[in-house]
């Protein structure tokens, strides 16, 4: 059974910075794309990011060019470096495992969640 283990949120100032990351377990972590979702207050969950089993990175358009992606295949562990932050990034944050089978089976593994908050 996949399982995915957040860290790193926590209370930051506007304009710092932030790491989060995601520790997966349970399964070859080399076959699943992974990805950084977030839900504000009173919000649907929203895609941040994504990458895939070969790197290629797909970003929202809110967090290109401060938030990046990456994955230590070596360690299991996939990352979100958050720089430049706003009052506006404040959400819970969930790292994502996907693992396409078919296009019309596709499993999908969620994290507990971590809050990161934004605030002077």
């Amino acid at each position: 059974q996949v399982r995915l283990v957040e860290s790193g949120g926590g209370l930051v100032q506007p304009g710092g910075s932030l790491r989060l990351s995601c520790a997966f377990s349970g399964s070859a972590f080399s076959i699943y794309a992974m990805g950084w979702y977030r839900q504000a207050p009173g919000k649907q969950r929203e895609l941040v990011t994504t990458i895939t089993r070969g790197g290629s990175t797909n970003y929202a358009d809110s967090v290109i060019g401060r938030f990046t992606i990456s994955r230590d295949i070596a360690k299991n562990t996939v990352y979100l470096q958050m720089d430049s932050l706003k009052p506006e990034d404040t959400a819970v944050y969930y790292c994502n495992a996907e693992h396409v089978i078919t296009p019309y089976n596709v499993h999908h593994y969620w994290g507990q969640g971590t809050q990161v908050t934004v605030s002077s």
